[in-house]
């Protein structure tokens, strides 16, 4: 019989395993032997029950990155354009500090025409047909608002319920308290689109102070699905297989001697690294999807974008991934340049989005999944009902960064389609009916998963924590 395989290493050399094994300096070295994205992200526990039975199982979260322009896309506001080039009144603007805009600026109605759609009659911006045909699916929330007018805090406290990083992020705190469905692949998968990482950087997919086992794990839609997870070269399958049993020898010696949790955590990581060699290349190629589906979606087999990400999406969800957090760069309609013009701009970049994030509902719901999905599309806060200041003279349309009041939509997972909640001013400066803030949405994103907001927590430095801090309430009106 073969001797385990760490019996043959030298004294030096298990010395050195056994400080990877440990989290130390070895550490960096078998990160990409054994995985530097896989390492640390997914629960290999059983499935868990929530609070309460509930609909919502999954959650895709989609987020704009820089927040779309809500006035052009949903928030329809006849009486401000009207007024389009008029001073903004005094009344609105007093006491309020915006990022780029100072003085008196001038209103800015949009140039967008919005179309009643679906038997509901929501009216939706001429940027987004696609979701005009799946508007009875939406559940738009146009009175949100937040604390917080730079993106970086104002994301932060989206996904984290604080603007200062080291909060658990929404989907660890998911994944903590639901667990994983698929011992494979990770339980909280992160898709980039548009080449740039979130403005809260990768806190807003964090774990925070809750275990790394319940970090997000970034995976690409081109090239190797996680970096590092593939053998290096000259080294086998078999010969992995026989590194990993001996490092897994070594943190359980680790464990009885030290008893430290995260040893046991990096033995689980460490064996679904090995997992997730296979299971990550097959659930990641759209190659298997029609071409009537890839057609649908707006994908192509070998291409990075928002379109192959919503498919991935549903690929994930469908194999058993518990958290899909989609981020896609490029939604800060300054009208610093063409691209941020409100017309043409935003039409353009729409066209980018709006084809594949209605196709994954409609894919969602002919596949039996909707119910059990909840789908979330918005940015971190609203733009303004003005033009921004610094490109107020120019010849290109933009809005400053507004916290005061914006509109997110869910789809699916026991909320109500075809349904609006609340109202802003006929300006768009205020909400004046039903106002939920940040934490309002995060309570009832949790109430949507069976928890009870104020029990999902976890117990950090003295005091219990939750993602909603010690505020939110579930927004009832809101579930079907």
């Amino acid at each position: 019989m073969t001797p385990p395989f760490h019996h043959h290493l030298s004294q030096q050399t298990r010395r050195y395993f056994l400080g990877a094994a440990s989290g130390g300096i070895g550490a960096v070295a078998l990160q990409g032997l054994l995985g530097n994205q896989a390492a640390g992200n997914s629960t290999n526990e059983s499935l868990r029950q929530p609070h309460f039975p509930a609909k919502a199982k999954h959650v895709i979260y989609l987020h704009m990155t820089g927040s779309p322009p809500n006035l052009d896309l949903f928030d329809y506001k006849p009486k401000l354009i009207e007024l389009d080039g008029q001073d903004a009144p005094a009344s609105v603007l007093q006491g309020k500090e915006f990022a780029f805009t100072k003085g008196t600026p001038k209103l800015l109605g949009t140039r967008h025409k919005f179309v009643e759609s679906g038997k509901s009659g929501l009216l939706l911006s001429d940027c987004l047909p696609h979701l005009q045909g799946v508007a009875d699916e939406l559940c738009l929330v146009h009175s949100m608002h937040t604390d917080q007018f730079n993106h970086a805090p104002a994301e932060l406290l989206v996904y984290t319920g604080s603007p200062r990083s080291g909060r658990p992020s929404f989907g660890s705190w998911v994944t903590y308290g639901l667990g994983s469905e698929n011992e494979n692949l990770p339980a909280f998968v992160v898709l980039i689109s548009s080449g740039v990482q979130p403005n809260g950087g990768k806190s807003s997919f964090g774990s925070g102070f809750l275990p790394s086992v319940y970090q997000g794990v970034q995976c690409r839609s081109q090239g190797d699905p996680v970096l590092f997870a593939s053998d290096p070269a000259g080294m086998s399958r078999s010969l992995r297989r026989k590194t990993l049993d001996a490092l897994n020898e070594l943190n359980q010696i680790q464990m009885e001697e030290k008893g430290h949790p995260e040893t046991q955590t990096r033995i689980s990581q460490y064996e679904l690294a090995f997992r997730m060699q296979t299971s990550v290349p097959e659930v990641m190629d759209i190659s298997r999807e029609t071409q009537a589906t890839l057609d649908d979606y707006g994908a192509k087999v070998g291409g990075s974008s928002l379109a192959n990400n919503c498919l991935l999406a549903r690929r994930l969800v469908e194999s058993g991934v518990r958290y899909v957090q989609l981020f896609d760069w490029g939604w800060d309609f300054h009208g610093t340049g063409p691209a941020e013009d409100i017309r043409d701009g935003l039409t353009k970049k729409c066209e980018t989005m709006d084809r594949p994030v209605a196709a994954l509902i409609r894919d969602l719901k002919q596949r039996g999944l909707l119910d059990e999905t909840l789908i979330i599309w918005g940015g971190e806060f609203g733009r303004t009902p003005f033009r921004e200041g610094r490109t107020a003279k120019g010849d290109i349309l933009g809005r400053d960064h507004y916290p005061d009041c914006f509109t997110m939509f869910m789809a699916g997972g026991g909320t109500k389609g075809g349904f609006e909640y609340g109202a802003t001013d006929d300006l768009g400066f205020g909400v004046i009916e039903n106002p939920v803030h940040v934490h309002d949405m995060q309570a009832t994103w949790l109430h949507c998963l069976g928890f009870d907001h104020t029990k999902l927590t976890y117990r950090f430095q003295g005091r219990d924590y939750r993602l909603t801090d010690v505020h939110g309430n579930v927004v009832q009106a809101l579930l079907a």
